[in-house]
């Protein structure tokens, strides 16, 4: 039997083909050599995250997220529900801590769950994955794992914001996060100390409306990695991870700047480090290939 099982919400980008399929190939990686079962919630739906603040009220909103608990519940009793996506993670936290406040909110979710046959007791604790990894197992035991030792790496632990604010991750600082610093020492690499860029939001609401603003944002968060001597970005978030990547290109044609900054996941890192393949690790899903990591997976 597994060590550890969860009910798991894997979120729109990381379907097959979406923006952070990549992201959900080295989770299983990762949840492999930590004896980790993720248990689907079945037919789950969006969080609303990205269409829920765009007009539609605040009761569907609430709504879309309650309805994936209540499935949790059903299908999954018992088991705490775990998010990757750090914005997955948000609207789902916040609805069970909205609904628990306000009974009368939670009866009228409950009155449209009813017409898809679900009932919500709201019981069940939501989680992000790196709080499975911190507070469930912790750094010594994720540790006891590392068969290849990511020496001779500098990484900048980029938390951004959403696993930051309003929640964040129990006991650390919301300006000063250490969580993805200590993950990086564990794997053995080096954390840039002192990466004052680490809780600054990558613009992700403006890449479309306002992206120059955006692009604005992610240089200085690319930048303050460079300074701090980094040959990667690390991050637990899918919108940061593709904004931080995907743009550097267009920054450097705008600004004269010649970034290729690999900005990767840390369950990537974990993978790498965990001794598997660089299929396995998710490497083949980078924009800017993370060619040290790869060199290690390689070995």
């Amino acid at each position: 039997m597994a060590k550890k099982e969860y009910s798991f919400y894997p979120g729109c980008s990381s379907q097959k083909g979406a923006s952070s399929s990549n992201y959900l190939n080295s989770v299983n990686t990762m949840c492999e050599e930590l004896d980790i079962t993720l248990n689907h919630i079945p037919d789950w739906n969006c969080c609303s995250a990205s269409i829920g603040y765009a007009g539609g009220g605040e009761l569907p909103r609430l709504a879309l997220s309650a309805r994936n608990i209540a499935l949790s519940e059903e299908h999954n009793p018992g088991q705490e529900i775990v998010a990757t996506c750090a914005a997955c993670w948000l609207a789902t936290r916040e609805s069970s801590e909205r609904l628990n406040e306000d009974n009368s909110l939670m009866a009228e979710a409950n009155e449209a769950l009813a017409e898809a046959g679900l009932k919500l007791k709201n019981e069940t604790p939501i989680k992000h994955m790196v709080e499975v990894l911190i507070e469930d197992l912790g750094y010594e035991e994720i540790g006891s794992k590392v068969k290849k030792p990511l020496e001779g790496i500098k990484i900048a632990g980029y938390v951004g914001c959403q696993t930051n604010r309003p929640f964040g991750i129990a006991g650390e600082s919301f300006e000063n996060p250490k969580y993805l610093d200590k993950l990086v020492e564990t794997m053995g690499a080096d954390p840039v100390e002192n990466y004052d860029k680490k809780v600054q939001c990558c613009g992700g609401a403006l890449a479309f409306s306002e992206p120059d603003k955006s692009q604005n944002m992610i240089k200085g968060i690319i930048e303050a990695a460079y300074d701090g001597g980094a040959d990667m970005i690390v991050t637990p978030c899918p919108v940061c991870q593709m904004n931080v990547e995907v743009y550097q290109d267009q920054i450097n044609a705008t600004h004269g700047t010649k970034f290729k900054m690999p900005v990767v996941y840390y369950s990537t890192l974990m993978s790498v480090a965990y001794g598997r393949s660089a299929k396995d690790s998710a490497l083949d899903g980078q924009v800017i290939p993370a060619k040290q990591l790869q060199e290690i997976a390689d070995k």
